[in-house]
């Protein structure tokens, strides 16, 4: 018997996924734990594997088309199974029209097209795609699909001046998506001709991870107060100790790793820090779950270092590592990137010496790190050669005062410029 395959819920906040890829055909035998597609949520791009056996028999949502969860995404059966019914019978309300962007059959069209009494000129002469809307926006209705009309209403478009592709003209998704009002312009007075270089760009279609980071940082920013304290670590004892740790065997500890662990042990020290921020309530968290940015090809991912501050170098060093290998390859599960509740953002290896970041709400604050640069310092009086690093704290002044977040500053210098403290 046929199974309906729908668009799964791969995360807690997602609410649509798109088909980045599909990895079988209509036609080709499906085993149970097979990779069918590859689905882009809000936070990466995963594999959807098959829980059913048969034939792959339907496929219901195209490559790169956005789709609610539930919607039709795929059916499994028997191999010459009749589906039509159970294509027909599936609920229209939460499922995307899979042919949205082919055309409506002629008797469809017929009915759907108001009746115009044409000229012989006009049925002699091929209507351009320009002239058909204007055709249709005259006798007061306008032939758009479903989804073109919501689409224009959320983006305010008014679908009369709208040319439609669609057979008669009918307006489709894609004419909404890629509409750009004509403004008008003056002519210019022909006194001179100037030659122009001739200006070329193209155009990407925003992932569903790029739209949702775009959200939540906007949302970050002009929500959460963010403030920022710099302080200079000195790293000469940091730079000696990780030598002395990576000449043991199997063993490796990066700077990051360093301050990763300085953070959760100094979030100890400092849980106001550790806090986060809702509505109704500040919740101050006991337990320090460190979360780690890492670039991937579609924006950038946070995969969480659970129990941070109760792990050593060596392991948070390989469990980052792995996260952020399966990060980009889009291997990393959603759980693997929720309930964070500090962030650690690191460009120094890109030779950034200072930047600021933004808060990973709800989280209170988030640490950026700079390269290490030598430059002259004082010691013992006297102008030598230093290694140091700059660091920023974004703090969220509902929750960490200046105070507050200056104390975590001095703790967290006193655990990196000291590695031996960490090591207790």
């Amino acid at each position: 018997m046929a199974e309906i395959i729908t668009m799964p819920r791969l995360s807690d906040t997602m609410t649509e996924g798109v088909v980045a890829q599909w990895l079988k055909s209509v036609g080709d035998k499906i085993e149970e734990g097979d990779i069918l597609a590859e689905i882009e949520t809000d936070k990466a791009t995963m594999e959807f594997e098959s829980f059913n056996e048969g034939t792959l028999l339907y496929i219901g949502l195209k490559e790169g088309v956005s789709a609610p969860i539930d919607s039709l995404l795929a059916i499994i059966g028997e191999e010459g199974e009749n589906i039509d019914e159970l294509v027909a019978n599936f609920d229209k309300a939460t499922a995307p029209d899979p042919i949205e962007e082919k055309n409506e059959t002629p008797a469809a069209a017929e009915k759907a097209a108001p009746a115009v009494t044409a000229t012989p000129a006009a049925i002699s002469t091929p209507a351009t795609p320009t002239a058909i809307a204007a055709q249709v926006v005259n006798t007061g209705r306008i032939l758009a699909s479903p989804l073109a009309k919501k689409i224009a209403s959320d983006k305010g478009i008014n679908l009369a001046t709208v040319t439609g592709t669609g057979e008669n003209g009918r307006v489709v998704k894609r004419d909404v998506e890629f509409f750009v009002p004509i403004t008008a312009t003056s002519t210019p007075a022909a006194t001179s001709t100037v030659a122009l270089e001739d200006e070329s760009f193209e155009e990407i279609n925003n992932s569903q991870m790029r739209k949702v980071i775009a959200r939540r940082l906007a949302e970050s920013k002009f929500s959460a107060p963010h403030y920022y304290l710099m302080l200079d670590i000195n790293m000469d004892n940091a730079i000696a100790a990780r030598k002395e740790i990576n000449a043991l065997p199997d063993t490796k500890v990066s700077f990051n790793d360093m301050v990763v662990k300085a953070c959760a042990m100094a979030l100890k020290k400092h849980p106001q820090v550790n806090s986060q921020w809702f509505e109704d309530k500040m919740r101050i968290n006991h337990h320090v779950n460190i979360g780690v940015a890492v670039a991937v090809e579609d924006g950038l991912v946070v995969p969480v270092v659970t129990g941070t501050n109760h792990k050593s170098m060596t392991q948070i060093g390989s469990e980052v590592r792995d996260m952020a290998g399966r990060a980009k390859g889009k291997k990393l599960t959603p759980a693997e990137m929720d309930g964070s509740t500090f962030t650690v953002s690191n460009l120094g290896m890109f030779g950034i010496t200072e930047f600021t970041s933004i808060i990973n709400q709800p989280n209170s604050a988030i640490l950026s790190v700079g390269a290490i640069v030598q430059k002259p310092v004082v010691k013992n009086g006297e102008i030598v050669v230093g290694n140091e690093m700059k660091i920023t704290l974004a703090c969220d002044h509902r929750t960490v005062d200046g105070a507050t977040g200056a104390a975590f500053l001095q703790t967290l210098k006193q655990f990196i410029e000291n590695p031996v403290t960490m090591l207790a």
